[in-house]
């Protein structure tokens, strides 16, 4: 359980001398007389009677409010309903001349509809002639399709070309007389395998170009619920689940029993503390590695039962991590300054030794596509091998470090290592650039979030930042509140969404943060040593493993969950009901 001097072969261990961290509106609106216009200004604010706001904050306007729902209703097929609340409220859904537009474009009355489209009173020029691009082009089409030549090029001359917007449409559209294979291309956007596309997606298109004042866009109601429930969810403290249904009926909210706090099994076939863990990329497995030279498999059962698939054996060294195929199919396992090996997963065995004379491999992972793999090495380099051994490419200098971890981006594109005691290097295969994260700590350790946007850097002062890494680099939050003072101590993304991050500490607890806020959701105890390494599994947000110097590993689930019970040790594994 000793640190790691400057002299000493690189481990999992880091001990280290403290430090000091030092409207939908477009713009547009019906142009409407003002009758009034000093009387308007000098209204005072309306009073919490006034008829014309609805709701206890007097922001919801009792037009809009009604149009919103007669629209819901008639696009839900509710047409006499529609039409009723319009008659009993006095509040049309859409003015007489809107209803005639509308109309005029399913029926296919081009020019009438063009007419009719000017007399609505838009104020913006460039709406009016978007639309009538848009109805002319479907016309130009329809002609086309008709085999009427003459009067298809005849609208592209004489109506779509003055309006003079889209120019290079207006190529594409010349085109189509000349050949009309050429035209089903051009007219791909518009049409569907050279169909004509049908007016009513048309009236969708124009629908989204005209305000929302003059046309209520379509499922506009639903967005706004939607929009409603993502913000109750995105506000849930302890939002972690599945398939929880969100109602209607009551304001969304989460307990702690979706946080996964419950000892469901402890694992017992390590020998020696166990220093990494890492769950597969599909849930099914979990490998773990430790200070007693071994990796072990682990299998998840349909029920979340984990047992000992295989213990891989071969490193003359204390195993530091491990790293899973994109596939799942194969594992990576790295000895302490020694080779890293690759292993079949459904038997077991090792199929490939990865070693550089005279030097110590200390990091691993894989290329995206599975068909290379990556290393850290002692003398700071980082080396890529075909899976047969081959050497492919090496970059050299200051890329990673001895006590290191390794991470590559789902596109292939950045290798991610420390390159300095308080640097992280992001280095661009194919750009060969570099980038750089600058922390006034020491680093100790870090992860990479699912989606490659995010870095979680453990410190050595205790503390815990999460990086932006896409586009500009910049710090986005911290956690605190667990204990590390002399060994690496590991952090992970996990739950549903990765809205969690959790991390081992020394004094024996795992903590569980809110990705969002920062807030320490749970401290859970139940390890006797220091928790080095946690993870989540990225197919079940329900459970947690953690690994420790007390040479278990804990699985941890829902408190709610109810375990079905097996023999008190079975293949390595201890299964307990909540405690010790």
């Amino acid at each position: 359980m000793g640190g790691v001097e400057d002299d000493e072969p690189a481990s999992k261990r880091l001990k280290l001398a403290s430090g000091r961290l030092t409207g939908l509106s477009n713009g547009s609106s019906l142009t409407e007389p003002i009758v009034g216009s000093r009387d308007l200004m000098a209204r005072p604010p309306q009073s919490e009677g006034d008829k014309d706001v609805l709701g206890s904050k007097g922001v919801i306007k009792r037009v809009e409010f009604v149009r919103i729902i007669a629209k819901a209703l008639h696009s839900l097929g509710y047409k006499k309903s529609c039409a009723h609340l319009e008659e009993e409220s006095g509040i049309p859904l859409h003015s007489s001349a809107v209803d005639l537009f509308m109309q005029q474009v399913l029926n296919g009355n081009w020019d009438e509809s063009v007419v009719t489209l000017h007399n609505i009173g838009l104020k913006d020029e460039n709406i009016v002639k978007s639309a009538c691009f848009l109805i002319l082009e479907q016309k130009f089409f329809e002609l086309l399709d008709g085999d009427n030549i003459v009067d298809a090029l005849k609208t592209l001359r004489t109506e779509i070309a003055p309006l003079c917007i889209n120019n290079g449409r207006i190529c594409e559209l010349s085109s189509c007389i000349v050949s009309s294979t050429h035209c089903n291309s051009v007219g791909s956007s518009n049409q569907d395998n050279g169909r004509i596309k049908p007016r009513s997606k048309l009236l969708e298109e124009l629908q989204k170009l005209l305000p929302p004042t003059v046309i209520i866009p379509e499922s506009r109601l639903e967005h706004l619920v939607e929009q409603a429930l993502t913000l109750q969810r995105d506000a849930c403290f302890f939002h972690n689940s599945l398939d929880k249904e969100m109602s209607l009926y009551s304001d969304h909210q989460c307990g702690r029993d979706q946080i996964p706090s419950r000892i469901l099994q402890i694992l017992e076939a390590h020998s020696d503390e166990v220093w990494f863990l890492q769950f597969s990329h599909n849930g099914k497995y979990l490998a773990s590695s430790s200070n007693d030279r071994s990796a072990i498999i682990w299998e998840i059962d349909v029920n979340g039962g984990v047992s000992l698939k295989h213990r891989l054996s071969g490193h003359q060294k204390p195993v530091s991590s491990v790293s899973w195929s994109p596939d799942d199919h194969q594992i990576l396992t790295c000895g302490v300054e020694e080779v890293v090996r690759r292993w079949d997963v459904s038997s077991g065995e090792c199929l490939q030794v990865y070693e550089k004379v005279g030097l110590g491999l200390v990091s691993c992972g894989w290329f995206p596509d599975g068909k290379w793999i990556f290393s850290g090495i002692n003398d700071k380099s980082i080396c890529m091998w075909e899976l047969d051994g081959k050497e492919v490419e090496c970059w050299k200098g200051q890329k990673t470090l001895k006590i290191s971890d390794l991470e590559i981006t789902s596109d292939g594109k950045q290798i991610i290592s420390m390159c300095r005691p308080t640097a992280i290097l992001l280095l661009d295969r194919e750009a060969k650039a570099e980038r750089v994260i600058e922390e006034d700590q020491t680093i100790t350790s870090f992860s990479l979030s699912r989606d490659n946007r995010f870095l979680l850097v453990n410190l050595l002062n205790q503390e815990i930042h999460l990086w932006s890494i896409d586009g500009n680099i910049r710090l986005v939050a911290k956690y605190k509140g667990h204990r590390r003072t002399r060994f690496v101590i590991r952090s992970c993304f996990g739950g549903l969404e990765q809205a969690f991050i959790a991390c081992g500490s020394e004094d024996s607890q795992v903590y569980i943060w809110h990705r969002g806020s920062g807030d320490l959701v749970e401290a859970l105890p139940g390890h006797s040593g220091a928790v080095n390494c946690v993870s989540w599994n990225p197919a079940n947000p329900y459970m947690l493993a953690s690994a420790s110097d007390d040479r278990t590993i804990r699985i941890w689930g829902l408190n709610s969950l109810h375990v079905k019970h097996k023999s008190a040790h079975s293949n390595g594994t201890h299964y307990c009901n909540g405690g010790t």
